[in-house]
């Protein structure tokens, strides 16, 4: 016979709700801990990377761009006067002298002004002799004139003395005296009026010949205006050089101021560099710069720095000191390198793919572990290969300076 026991059945619902509580608590406990745990940071191959140790002591400051050697002296030929090319005698490349003849233009109108300017200045100066005889001329007959007028007041002065003379011992006349003597003063008037028109006339023949002559020498400067533009269609450099372009050919119509050729001195080369924007802003006049041509090095100080931007570049030219290296010509494409300034005792780092001067950037700093940390590292000045660091790094740390763009999501990556 059963006998019924409610104490047991009692013990054994409290043990059942403890274990569903125990459970219950396990579960939790276990959910939070796992909820609080990091996620497993992804593995990047280290071969891959490009790591650099954090140093300290001085840094070259520089800037890197490409550009161009370009002459120093060169000089684009123009048309003088419109015309037609009947010949190009020298071709590009060709060494030339100041006077040697490039090319050939014909202007029969210009030829034909010509012809009539230089009869022009013949006819001035028949014109001009023939007035200067004619003044020459007409002065000696002021001038004879003047002189017989000269001598009938001197022979009117030596009869008035002798009436005189004679008068005063009553031998003639005193009619006859004052008759001589307004014959002299009569003269005497004349004489003078003959030679205030004698220096007149002189003025006047040495004012029309200045006139002629003017008009004579503007006649001869048209002349050699016309001779000059004749001349200049046998086209000429003007300086020793290489020929470079000649952008017409034969039988082109070509108008003032076509550009007919290009010549330059290829022994005075100067480098125009193209700079960031962002980097050219401690670029001063003086600074040294580096060359490499390919076939070897130059040294050179900026020269002039290109107020403007264009395409996000500044333009830099660089004198060339020395000899330059062989195979230096005209458009060869060069690098260089521009120091700004010797930093004596910093910490630096080699420069990152990401990051600006005097800004914050992420970099993963690599742990003894074998993993990489990002932390925050402040960059101050720049260089072509190396930053200045302001915080957030020490001297022998490892930091990865490769693009880690990538991985943003992740503060921690395993290196293998």
């Amino acid at each position: 016979m059963d006998i019924a026991r409610p104490d047991n059945l009692k013990r054994k619902r409290t043990r059942q709700l403890i274990y569903a509580g125990s459970a219950i608590a396990v579960v939790l406990v276990l959910g939070v801990g796992i909820s609080r745990l990091q996620p497993a940071a992804p593995g990047v191959d280290r071969s891959t990377l490009w790591i650099d140790t954090v140093q300290r002591g001085p840094l070259l400051r520089q800037v890197r761009g490409t550009g161009t050697l370009v002459p120093e002296d060169l000089r684009w030929i123009p048309a003088a006067t419109s015309g037609r090319v009947e010949r190009i005698i020298v071709r590009p490349g060709t060494e030339v002298e100041a006077d040697t003849v490039i090319l050939e233009l014909s202007n029969p109108t210009l030829e034909q002004e010509l012809q009539d300017a230089k009869l022009r200045v013949e006819s001035a100066e028949a014109g001009l002799t023939n007035l200067r005889v004619q003044l020459e001329t007409d002065q000696l007959q002021r001038e004879a004139s003047t002189a017989i007028i000269e001598a009938d007041y001197k022979k009117a002065s030596l009869q008035a003395e002798v009436n005189k003379q004679l008068a005063s011992q009553q031998l003639v006349s005193s009619l006859t005296l004052q008759q001589s003597q307004l014959d002299q003063q009569l003269l005497a008037s004349r004489f003078e009026i003959a030679r205030k028109q004698l220096e007149k006339g002189q003025d006047q023949g040495r004012a029309r010949l200045a006139a002629e002559q003017a008009n004579l020498d503007q006649i001869r400067a048209l002349r050699q205006l016309k001779q000059r533009q004749v001349d200049e269609l046998r086209v000429r450099p003007g300086i020793p050089g290489v020929l470079q372009v000649v952008p017409v050919d034969v039988g082109q119509q070509v108008g003032p101021g076509t550009n007919l050729a290009r010549v330059a001195d290829p022994t005075r080369l100067k480098a125009e560099l193209k700079i960031a924007e962002t980097q050219a802003r401690d670029i001063q006049i003086g600074q040294a710069v580096s060359i490499d041509t390919r076939n070897g090095l130059a040294d050179g100080r900026v020269a002039r720095i290109d107020p403007s931007v264009q395409n996000g570049t500044v333009t830099v030219d660089v004198t060339l000191e020395g000899a330059l290296p062989r195979g230096s010509r005209p458009d060869l494409t060069v690098d260089g390198t521009i120091e700004l300034e010797r930093l004596t005792d910093v910490l630096f780092v080699g420069r990152p793919a990401l990051g600006q001067e005097q800004s914050a950037v992420g970099l993963f700093k690599v742990d003894a572990d074998g993993t990489a940390s990002r932390i925050q590292v402040k960059i101050g000045r720049m260089s072509v290969d190396k930053v200045e660091l302001l915080s957030g790094l020490n001297a022998g740390d490892e930091v990865v300076l490769s693009d880690m763009s990538a991985w943003d999501a992740y503060d921690r990556v395993r290196l293998q």
